[in-house]
Formats: structure tokens, C-alpha cells, sequence
């Protein structure tokens, strides 16, 4: 069986999601001012987007071993494209939040799917894979802004943005097809063992594991609060210009795209539990320097460091937890974006709903309380690491 096409799969399925799950807040201004959407209406969208991803976490991480993880890949990105392609011809918001709410399961299974598949083919150097996996998401998300910009150039509607990422889903799924062919039963169990679906309840029940979920729930909070109401809150509150706002946000995707490209080279320095702490540190004064700032300058050094800090923070906690467990793969990727989705559709939710109500420049203070919420649970997950001597890696396999 040969890595690379699968490696090619996956990566570039990440890489068009990290595109897509960006899109929603750079998209949102023009869909919420073209469908006549509220803000309470345009956190809904957020809500229902993570709601779909924390159904698809539990679904995939339960269920995706009873399949061919390749045939299966194929058959989500296939629908993906579709799911897309309808929410750019749509023009009643109810029917757009129930269409973004199914991309989300589906997006969640791939996601489920490309973690445990990394995982398990580079089990040497799982970190540093892991990285690369999560680096490829990440730098989809800084392409983004300047794929949405580059859209607009030619047809200013939100529309077409979504209509062509449909058609680089579909290009991915031809070829996703054409590899799972070639690597027939690909399976996450050895062969002759009767395939079956893992239970979340024994491995939540472990401390650490809990740790993770809710690591993950203060990332998520962070990471989509800000990059779903960045745009909007720069726009509304800061009055930049749309094409700034964008630019400001490409700062907070390219620092999550270094930081996940290097963050494994670091483990050549630091402890795994140590690393933990000085990311989660590194998010939280990014978040703070975001709301704080008052010039273009501050606000994009503040979108910097909360992406070095934020980028490599979530695959390392999620390759520690592999490291524990590798056999529960699935669940643990399940557990990490179930948590991951609760902290998005609280953030998200309860931003729009405070602007609302108030303003999106005092809404916004969701994001700091989230970044201090994810410190204090990435430290105690630090301490859970180190207690399990989840400490170190062997340089060589980095």
C-alpha cells in the first residue's frame, strides 16, 4: 500500500477546508446584506455550522471504522461539493443555515477520517505528520482571503466563491476514487478483525481525555469566534474597508500556518507539556491585543501572535492524546472537534447575540474570555501530559 496518494488526499482535503470553514465569516457581511440576515440570524449560521460538525464528530468518530476510509473519503467530499453548490443558488436564509448546518457533519467525518488515517500511516513521526496535516488546514485558511478577493475581482458575489471551491471538491473527489482503487480495504483494524464501532463513555471518563475535550472546546471558542466576526467586527467597529479587514485577518491565518509548520521542531527543546503552556499563553495575549489595539499595525501584530500561539496548539494536544491511545483514533478526533464545536456555537452565538443587543465592538470580548478560558484548561491538560510522561519525542522522527 503506498502513502503517498492517500498523504495527497488528505492533505489537500484539508487544505480546501481550511479554505471553506474561513470563507463563512470573510463570506458573511455580503450573505447576511444580500439574504437581509441579523446578526442574531448570522451567529445562528455559526451555530448551526458547529452543530453540524460536533453531530459529524460523534457520528464519524463512532462509526467511520465499520467502512473503507478511502471510499468512504470519496463519497464525503463527493457530497460536500453538492452541498455547496446548493447553498450558492439559494435565496432564503433558513434554507442556507440548513444547508451550512450538513456541510458541517460532513466536514467533520473527513476531518474524523484524515486524522485517524495521518495517525495511523506515520505512527514513527506522528507529531510532525499531524502538523503538516493541520499546517495544510491552516494555510487553506490564510489562502482564503485572498481566494475571496481574487473571486470578486471577476464577479463581486458570494456566491461564486462557493460555486468554484465546489468545483475543486470535485476535482479532489475523482482522484480520492481513483487512490481508494488502488488501496483496496483500507481499514483501521488488522485483518481478520471483525470491524466494529467505538464507544466514547470509557475514554472520557479518563482525566486527561476530558482535558482534551476541553482544550478543544476554548480553541474552537477562540479560533471561529474570531475568524467567523474578525471581518464583520473590523468592518462595523474599526470602519476599515472590507478589503482590509481581509488583510487583517490574513495575518491571524499566517501565523497559524507557521506556527503549525514548526511546532514539532520545537518538541526538539521543549517537553510536550511545556509547549502546551507557552502556546496557550501566547493565544490568550494575541486575543487580548486584538480587542485592545486601535491601529492597523497593532491589530495585525495582535492576529499574529494569536495565530503562532493558537496554529501548533491543536495538533500537539491531539497527537499527545494519539500518543497515549493510538487505537482509539477516531474517538479521540471525535472528542477533540466535539469540543472543538461546543466552543464554537457558544462564541459564535453568543457574539452575534451580544451585538444584538449592544455592539460587535463589546460582543467582541467573547474572544479574550475564550483565549483565558483555554490558558487554564491547557494547563491542566499540560499537567495530565506530564503526569502520563507524555514528555518527549524523539528528534529523529521529527
Amino acid at each position: 500500500m503506498s502513502r503517498r496518494p492517500i498523504t495527497v488526499v488528505i492533505f489537500s482535503g484539508f487544505f480546501l477546508l481550511g479554505m471553506l470553514f474561513l470563507m463563512w465569516g470573510i463570506l458573511l457581511p455580503d450573505i447576511a446584506a444580500n439574504l437581509q440576515m441579523s446578526k442574531m440570524v448570522s451567529g445562528a449560521l455559526f451555530l448551526l455550522f458547529s452543530m453540524g460538525m460536533m453531530i459529524g464528530a460523534i457520528v464519524g468518530g463512532k462509526y467511520v471504522s465499520k467502512f473503507d476510509f478511502l471510499s468512504l473519503l470519496a463519497l464525503l467530499i463527493s457530497v460536500n461539493a453538492v452541498l455547496l453548490l446548493i447553498v450558492s443558488v439559494l435565496s432564503q436564509w433558513q434554507w442556507v443555515l440548513f444547508a451550512v448546518f450538513t456541510v458541517g457533519v460532513v466536514s467533520s467525518s473527513i476531518i474524523t477520517i484524515g486524522h485517524t488515517l495521518i495517525a495511523q500511516l506515520y505512527a514513527e513521526k506522528r507529531f510532525a505528520m499531524m502538523g503538516v496535516m493541520d499546517f495544510m488546514f491552516s494555510l487553506g485558511t490564510f489562502a482564503a482571503s485572498f481566494y475571496v478577493t481574487f473571486i470578486y475581482s471577476f464577479e463581486n458575489s458570494w456566491r461564486w466563491p462557493l460555486r468554484v471551491l465546489t468545483v475543486l471538491l470535485l476535482v479532489l473527489a475523482a482522484y480520492t476514487f481513483l487512490a481508494a482503487a488502488k488501496n483496496k480495504r483500507l481499514a483501521p483494524v488488522k485483518s481478520g478483525q471483525p470491524k466494529r464501532s467505538l464507544a466514547y463513555g470509557g475514554i472520557i471518563r479518563q482525566p486527561v481525555f476530558l482535558m482534551l475535550a476541553l482544550v478543544s472546546f476554548g480553541y474552537g471558542a477562540v479560533e471561529f469566534g474570531n475568524a467567523n466576526w474578525f471581518v464583520s467586527y473590523a468592518q462595523q467597529t474599526m470602519s476599515y474597508s472590507g478589503e482590509d479587514a481581509r488583510n487583517l485577518l490574513a495575518f491571524f491565518t499566517a501565523g497559524m500556518v507557521i506556527s503549525r509548520l514548526c511546532f514539532a521542531f520545537l518538541l526538539r527543546w521543549f517537553t510536550t507539556h511545556r509547549l502546551t503552556v507557552i502556546l496557550a499563553t501566547m493565544t490568550f495575549f494575541g486575543a487580548l491585543a486584538i480587542k485592545l489595539a486601535d491601529s492597523f499595525y497593532f491589530i495585525g501584530i495582535g492576529n499574529l501572535i494569536l495565530g503562532l500561539g493558537l496554529g501548533g496548539l491543536f495538533p500537539l494536544i491531539l497527537s499527545a492524546a494519539m500518543s497515549i491511545d493510538a487505537d482509539k483514533g477516531p474517538v479521540l478526533s471525535g472528542i477533540s472537534i466535539i469540543g472543538n464545536s461546543l466552543g464554537v456555537q457558544l462564541a459564535s452565538f453568543s457574539t452575534g447575540v451580544w451585538a444584538n443587543f449592544a455592539s460587535l465592538g463589546e460582543a467582541f470580548w467573547v474572544i479574550p474570555m475564550a483565549g483565558a478560558w483555554l490558558w487554564l484548561t491547557a494547563w491542566y491538560y499540560s499537567r495530565e501530559l506530564k503526569r502520563r510522561h507524555v514528555d518527549h519525542v524523539d528528534p529523529a522522527a521529527l
